[in-house]
């Protein structure tokens, strides 16, 4: 029996996992760390955290499994974005690596704003416009307030290269995880030589780059001993954790469409060429086979219904801790039990601003048509049905730009509610299909480095190897016109308070 080794590098935990050649999950393990917060907008973490709990994660899946570890033939990695790390010649991070969320270079970010329009930006790099999270900006941070950091910085790695060199000691990145650089080229495939010379760094200061799905090399034989694998091992590019995570749920091709609801809602719709919408709504990344794209964005998701149950549902979380059954059911019950269009309840869910495709910080959440009727169930389907309202306003701006949608595959922790999954299938009118694997990202950067094996012929043969659909849930005719109705209000109300909003 071959085997497949795979790391999911999220922002506060880790997960790796290990699969056998038809997708069956044999061992998992979550490893969480601390994030560190020096000042109001910085956002941290010692990258040798990241290796600890990777070393640490590897050690408990081998230890449950009791698998052989020479039958384990290569391992993947799906990695959180744009969190840097910078690091000397030997390959030691030369300070904390810049997580993702810090949001400490707002000048930098209007200074390469300025210098480079939006049109340009988005045109080269896929990114609607420069903001404090890229790398650019953070790199451009460091140079103007970290000088002698900035002057000994060999090399510029993110976390899936941070990971690959602490394996391999190759300096190796791929297309998916570089987009949101921005300084990158996403047509080309090439570093952006106008915006390198801005920051005055190099393209010797980065990594090479491959596709994903590329053998790299072997385990180091120290590491191997340090991880207790083969040291024949192989390790190979992998993706953006999205992009891990939509090819986990077999999203690989034009015409699907998947979407994560976990705190925010992640969207991606596989392209086959880049694709970039005249109004500015939509990044555009690279994806995991080969000169293929997608346009992917996140906006506001299960965060909302997280904040009404720690706010509002006190009593669902005393019966889950005492019965073990998961508060998130127990809701899911109780709006089960409310009939579609909540008796005229409309919300918008935009607790920390509207995101895509509106792009709107100032925008509020909202609840609006409630009564005497209206009950905490009615207010928790509104929650559900607003989330579901973002997906299809989504799909409608790819279907503008001439991109179609026939299924959305789901997953993250939306998934697991089977109301929550067919209101969305009625609202949006696609069938919507949950996967029988619930770790896509790990699935998906297993996925990847069966292939780059040659265990599989392809990306798409091994997704139909390695993937089972659970349950797909069919539009409800009978919700359409109801569903209608609460999509059109859904859609004006944003509208008619825009100005509102503008004066906050």
């Amino acid at each position: 029996m071959n085997y497949l080794l795979s790391v999911d590098a999220g922002t506060t935990a880790s997960k790796i996992s290990l699969f056998d050649e038809g997708g069956e999950l044999i061992a998992i393990s979550g490893q969480e760390y601390t994030l560190l917060t020096p000042t109001s907008l910085a956002v941290e973490i010692e990258p040798g955290t990241l290796w600890h709990a990777f070393k640490k994660g590897v050690s408990e899946v081998l230890r449950k499994s009791k698998v052989d570890k020479n039958e384990i033939r290569a391992l993947g990695i799906s990695a959180q974005g744009e969190t840097l790390v910078p690091v000397d010649r030997e390959g030691a991070p030369l300070r904390n690596a810049i997580v993702w969320l810090d949001n400490r270079a707002q000048q930098e970010a209007e200074l390469l704003s300025k210098e480079f329009d939006q049109q340009s930006t988005y045109r080269i790099t896929g990114q609607v416009s420069i903001v404090p999270t890229w790398p650019a900006s953070k790199i451009l941070w460091i140079k103007r307030n970290e000088p002698e950091i900035f002057r000994k910085i060999f090399k510029y790695l993110l976390v899936e290269d941070f990971l690959i060199y602490k394996m391999t000691g190759k300096f190796v990145a791929e297309g998916s995880l570089l987009c949101s650089t921005v300084y990158w080229d996403i047509s080309k495939r090439k570093w952006w030589s106008e915006m390198l010379d801005k920051l005055e760094i190099t393209p010797d200061q980065l990594p090479e780059i491959r596709e994903s799905g590329e053998v790299v090399a072997e385990l180091t034989s120290s590491v191997a001993a340090e991880l207790g694998l083969s040291p024949s091992t192989i390790v190979s590019t992998g993706a953006l954790d999205q992009a891990a995570g939509a090819t986990g749920v077999g999203n690989i091709r034009p015409g699907t469409f998947s979407e994560n609801t976990g705190a925010a809602l992640a969207i991606c719709a596989p392209l086959d060429a880049p694709l970039f919408d005249p109004r500015g709504r939509m990044p555009v990344h690279y994806f995991v086979k080969p000169g293929s794209y997608m346009a992917h964005t996140f906006t506001t998701g299960g965060m909302v219904l997280k904040w009404f149950r720690d706010n509002f549902s006190q009593q669902e979380m005393q019966v889950a801790a005492a019965s073990g059954v998961d508060a998130y059911d127990l809701l899911s019950m109780e709006v089960s039990k409310i009939a579609p269009g909540c008796e005229g309840m409309v919300m918008l869910p935009h607790l920390q601003g509207a995101m895509a495709p509106e792009a709107n910080p100032k925008a509020k959440g909202v609840f609006y048509g409630f009564t005497l009727r209206h009950t905490k169930a009615h207010f928790a389907r509104a929650i559900m049905e607003a989330v579901a309202c973002i997906v299809r306003r989504n799909m409608e701006t790819l279907q503008d730009l001439g991109i179609r949608v026939e299924e959305i595959r789901t997953l993250g922790g939306g998934a697991r509610s089977s109301v929550w999954k067919q209101i969305e299938a009625d609202i949006t009118q696609r069938p919507v299909l949950t996967m029988k694997n619930e770790e896509a990202a790990c699935l998906g950067a297993a996925i990847l480095a069966g292939k780059a094996v040659g265990m599989y012929k392809s990306i798409d043969e091994a997704c139909e190897k390695m993937i089972s659909v659970k349950k797909r849930f069919e539009p409800n005719p009978a919700n359409f016109e109801t569903y209608e109705k609460t999509y059109q209000r859904y859609v004006q109300l944003y509208d008619d308070l825009l100005g509102v909003f503008a004066k906050d």
